[in-house]
């Protein structure tokens, strides 16, 4: 028996709900949020839709109650705020390090051996604070972004290609934002043909550039951060850890010397299972992928130091 927990109950929180229920992932699901009512509202209508889309995972929504909680095998932490206007980044970074430290603590009170995956944003940042303040060893708690990032990538090639988006691979490192993150084009292909044979220079330079801006043209177009495909990479990466599927999926977790880096969480390729990270990937970068993802280490570092100057480290 299976039990997976997600915490956050809003768009991309519900989504991964969904998604998790309907793809029968975990035998039990918990949704919990901060507001009255709105989990236990959200579970009810996703279970009103078992008999037309065929499930029979157990759902419960709570309004935080994390006793209800207890014994998850995974939990997805969505919670926080998104930046609002006139919000520094220091203003934003404080108020989620509390909320996301105040989560994760909760949870583990109740299932101190869950894995645990961090969505909520700056996600780098956040994983590396729950990573700090928990205690817990790097391969028990992660930050989904490479996941989403990665998708996104592989649907801007497919439409370059024009061609079928599952017979794509490719994979983006480095951190989860917009001039952070590294698609490798380089090393991404088309049923074993590599991009690079199959689409000019301003052309995948165009994918890199649409990736990179993908969460972004998102929030432009919806007026609010999107939600189907992060609730749905959520869901793939909880898929994973359930049922051990040791796939790769470029997830934010602790390096120590990996890619020449320590003391950093930031997205590299790993591989997921039941144990959460069980292995991290060493790709052997170009000097140009080495330089970009040095660079992007930087600015995550330099984020990260934020936590300490607000006193939340």
């Amino acid at each position: 028996m299976s039990k997976v927990t997600v915490v956050g109950a809003g768009n991309v929180g519900a989504t991964c709900a969904n998604v998790i229920a309907t793809r029968e992932i975990a035998d039990e699901l918990v949704l919990l949020d901060i507001k009255e009512g709105v989990s236990e509202g959200k579970m009810l209508d996703i279970y009103q839709t078992a008999t037309l889309m065929d499930f029979d995972t157990k759902l419960t929504g709570v309004t935080n109650d994390y006793e209800v909680t207890a014994n998850s095998d995974v939990v997805v932490i969505t919670s926080g705020l998104p930046r609002k206007p006139g919000m520094t980044r220091e203003e934003l970074i404080g108020v989620n390090a509390g909320i996301v430290a105040d989560v994760v603590a909760k949870v583990l009170k109740y299932s101190p051996k869950a894995i645990i995956i961090i969505v909520s944003n700056p996600m780098d940042t956040m994983t590396y604070l729950a990573l700090k303040k928990s205690g817990l060893p790097k391969n028990q708690i992660f930050g989904m972004g490479g996941a989403l990032d990665t998708a996104r990538f592989k649907c801007y090639l497919a439409k370059a290609l024009k061609a079928n988006s599952n017979e794509i691979e490719g994979m983006v490192i480095g951190g989860h934002g917009d001039t952070t993150m590294i698609p490798l084009y380089a090393k991404a292909t088309y049923k074993g043909i590599p991009v690079t044979d199959l689409l000019g220079k301003e052309e995948l330079e165009q994918v890199v550039a649409d990736t990179m801006v993908g969460g972004a043209t998102l929030t432009k177009l919806l007026g609010t951060s999107a939600w189907y495909a992060p609730g749905a990479a959520a869901a793939y990466v909880v898929e994973s850890i359930v049922r051990d599927q040791k796939k790769v999926v470029p997830s934010c977790t602790y390096l120590d010397g990996e890619y020449g880096q320590k003391d950093i969480c930031i997205g590299v390729p790993a591989v997921i299972g039941r144990n959460g990270v069980e292995k991290v990937i060493e790709l052997k970068l170009t000097e140009e992928e080495k330089a970009l993802f040095e660079k992007s280490a930087a600015a995550v570092r330099n984020t990260n130091a934020v936590l300490k100057e607000i006193k939340a480290l």
